[in-house]
């Protein structure tokens, strides 16, 4: 490796700049321009550096942030990912990625770039789940042009947004009298007849929306009890299998439930993937009309709402009313069926099966408080001392 400073005239003008010749780490011959000696020494440092550990890019071989970004898309497309997951990654690109580093090469990224971006996205306005869930995409389709050798290392491996557990609310699923509210309202006059089966199953079978929005009567054992989910229905209503391995799952029904399905499916519209919850068109519902049809007008008839806080204040209408939202969403639902399983000392390690968590972890971490409550501290520790000492009418022998 050599700096040479190099001279020519260009229209009478005499030039100079000093140029750095080196071989990369796969021994071909590269040469870099600099106009100041000590830029070209800096880079002769880092680059010696760089060669010797294997980690270096000729810019020549490297691209662009923004188009490494289009390349991990269309790798994603190709692999069949679903089309909202490609949406949100296409919005952390647009929106977030190449505002600031779209233009640079990825070879002339560093830790400390990275750390600087992650800085920008929380000082102008990103939540820290969105800046982490960016920084994730960043790191993902850097690593996607190591693979096919367009950089030489993930600079972006390891940063991320760290959230204290105090940041993240508690689970607060509904308690037992607003069940007993959210039922009463499912079977009154108002209700159609598909609103008490559905709300049942979200609450003792503990589905995601997307689970319930796809499933079909194949996969409803009303002989033994049984409920399996194999398939769900994403954003645009397209179904597939569930996103990831441990969704894949059987879960066990209550008694009651299975005699509401029973009367359901003799009044179930037909629908050609034979769902069990279809649209009046036989298609899957979509989100959104499961919220406005089912979701809301439930709770507004068991009197579970609150009035909208939008942008920071109370919402009215064009009169000048209240705007009145749910307390619920579909997913607390779903906590409400988990609650229930902890309540009735379901081992932790099946309430992760049945509600198809990737690990305990993530059980434990959404659940844990619930998993505590049930434990009644000043009875265990008479409990352990009685079975090594021994009790005689409650007094230790």
């Amino acid at each position: 490796m050599s700096i040479r400073k190099r001279t020519w005239t260009t229209r009478g003008e005499a030039k100079t700049a000093w140029l750095v010749d080196y071989r990369d780490p796969a021994g071909e011959r590269r040469a870099k321009q600099f106009a100041r000696k000590k830029d070209a020494e800096a880079f002769e440092t880092q680059t010696l550096w760089e060669v010797r550990q294997g980690t270096h890019t000729a810019d020549s071989q490297s691209i662009t942030v923004a188009t490494a970004g289009e390349n991990w898309l269309a790798r994603g497309r190709r692999e069949g990912l679903e089309d909202s997951t490609l949406d949100a990654y296409g919005q952390h690109l647009e929106l977030h990625i190449k505002p600031q580093l779209g233009a640079k090469k990825l070879n002339q990224l560093s830790k400390p770039m990275i750390e600087e971006f992650r800085d920008w996205l929380l000082d102008n306005g990103r939540s820290k789940p969105m800046a982490k869930r960016v920084l994730g995409s960043l790191t993902a389709l850097m690593k996607e042009a190591e693979r096919v050798g367009y950089v030489a290392q993930n600079v972006a491996k390891g940063v991320t947004v760290k959230r204290s557990g105090r940041e993240k609310p508690r689970v607060v699923p509904p308690t037992k009298e607003q069940i007993r509210a959210l039922l009463a309202a499912a079977g009154d006059e108002k209700a159609r007849p598909i609103d008490l089966p559905m709300l049942m199953t979200f609450l003792f079978v503990g589905l995601r929306a997307s689970e319930l929005r796809g499933l079909p009567w194949r996969n409803v054992d009303l002989k033994h009890g049984k409920l399996t989910v194999e398939q769900r229905a994403d954003r645009k209503n397209v179904i597939g299998p569930p996103k990831s391995a441990s969704g894949f799952r059987t879960i066990p029904m209550v008694p009651g439930l299975v005699a509401e399905l029973r009367k359901w499916k003799l009044r179930c519209p037909p629908s050609k993937l034979d769902l069990v919850f279809p649209s009046n068109r036989g298609t899957p519902i979509f989100h959104a009309n499961l919220v406005l049809g089912f979701q809301e007008p439930l709770q507004a008839r068991a009197g579970l709402v609150k009035q909208w806080i939008r942008n920071g204040k109370p919402a009215t209408d064009d009169d000048g009313e209240p705007i009145m939202k749910g307390i619920f969403t579909l997913h607390d639902f779903r906590h409400a069926c988990a609650s229930l399983w902890i309540e009735q000392r379901v081992a932790p390690k099946r309430v992760q099966t049945w509600m198809g968590h990737h690990s305990i972890q993530v059980t434990f971490d959404t659940y844990g408080h619930l998993f505590e409550a049930l434990e009644d501290d000043t009875a265990t520790m008479a409990a352990m001392e009685a079975s090594v000492l021994g009790t005689i009418d409650g007094a230790v022998a």
